[in-house]
């Protein structure tokens, strides 16, 4: 199991922040990361001709190593809504299909197919929250649903961001592509803690953000596209998505082929030279201390924080069903709507997501915030 990793961070001993699932703090390695890139723009006469390349291929070749891709499969973007209009642009969702959404998903992997079905005249099913939790078997039901529409989208996040809820990726990767269905999966809530392999899983598009599990800051965000969809049109029509369109070139049009692999699909002004170094530093950390360390780090702070919270009057997700580093509080009786600011109020940091209070830790804290939550909460919520 990973030890705690607070000397790492800024963080004070009196705050006690289990607030990761909304945005983490960033290491005080990648601060001075950013600090000494925000120093280089000051003056960019001094940055070698190929300092940007290399920091491109630095930042997707970590994002690589915490899902188990290739580098080429992995395009740079700047943000999981991108990618999924990326994917809305690349796939085409036949007439009469359906595709399948999570009830109060994140609205990335959401939106994009309700604001299209009515002109592409297909439906958008929303699979219901389960009362037992267990989302997993919510899915495959859907999935299997007879008489149902034809099945031409799973579009799903594999971490529910409000309840914590675990999804069996594999299963329901095995279940949609029965069906003759695509897969997209927002992993924001999954990518460096619980393992991912997309060579095992399959999925057409995997995308996630670094702002929050992944120690980076918010505008960058990476997406792994399936070689059977590295055809496809781009979102943005830009320069280096070409083959050879340069104005270091003397002849600027020399080649407007599309780029091989995932690099057609790269943001416009993708020169982010500050913030994809901090990027690529938080990703190399999390790679660093590895998915099972990690992940049996965080499960040991939610599960002691679910057998502290114990005859409080809160309900949480069984064991076997939430993500190891999520714990979500349901209240029979409703949330007190002041209770984050009386649990800010002590230092003490959650956050309310649709009437519970989500506690997600991280790296950074340890077994003293676990007993410091519980007293706190023990004291303004009873």
């Amino acid at each position: 199991m990973l030890p705690s990793q607070r000397a790492l961070f800024d963080i004070p001993r009196e705050v006690c922040f289990f607030n990761a699932a909304t945005y983490s703090p960033l290491p005080i390695a990648v601060q001075e990361a950013g600090r000494a890139a925000v120093a280089r723009k000051g003056q960019p006469w001094k940055l070698p001709a190929d300092f940007q390349p290399q920091q491109y291929e630095r930042a997707r070749k970590a994002a690589a190593a915490l899902i188990g891709a290739d580098s080429v499969d992995v395009s740079l973007i700047p943000s999981v809504g991108y990618g999924v209009s990326t994917a809305g642009k690349v796939l085409t969702i036949p007439r009469g299909s359906r595709v399948l959404v999570l009830q109060d998903d994140h609205t990335s992997p959401v939106l994009e197919w309700m604001s299209r079905s009515e002109a592409g005249g297909f439906k958008v099913e929303t699979v219901k929250q389960p009362d037992d939790g267990d989302w997993t078997s919510a899915v495959l039901t859907a999935i299997e649903r007879p008489g149902a529409e034809p099945l031409a989208l799973v579009s799903i996040s594999s971490v529910h961001w409000s309840d914590g809820g675990a999804l069996d990726m594999a299963r329901i990767a095995t279940a949609a592509k029965g069906k003759g269905s695509a897969l997209l999966v927002d992993a924001t809530h999954d990518v460096g803690v619980r393992h991912i392999d997309v060579k095992k899983l399959d999925p057409d598009f995997l995308i996630f953000p670094t702002y929050k599990w992944v120690l980076g800051p918010y505008g960058r965000a990476f997406m792994y596209v399936a070689r059977r969809h590295q055809h496809g049109v781009p979102l943005e029509q830009t320069a280096p998505a070409r083959k050879a369109v340069s104005a270091e070139d003397t002849v600027y049009f020399r080649d407007t082929a599309y780029q091989e692999g995932a690099r057609r699909y790269d943001m416009g002004e993708r020169d982010h030279f500050i913030s994809m170094e901090m990027a690529a530093i938080g990703m190399e950390m999390m790679a660093g201390w590895g998915n099972e360390p990690i992940r049996a780090r965080l499960a040991m702070l939610t599960d002691r924080l679910a057998d502290g919270l114990a005859n409080t009057g809160v309900q949480v997700m069984d064991r076997k069903l939430r993500a190891p580093h999520v714990l979500s509080l349901f209240f029979p009786k409703g949330m007190a709507t002041d209770l984050p600011k009386r649990l800010a109020a002590e230092n003490v940091y959650a956050a309310p997501r649709l009437g519970r209070l989500r506690i997600s830790p991280h790296v950074y804290n340890d077994e003293q915030d676990v007993e410091r939550f519980v007293e706190v909460f023990r004291k303004v919520a009873m």
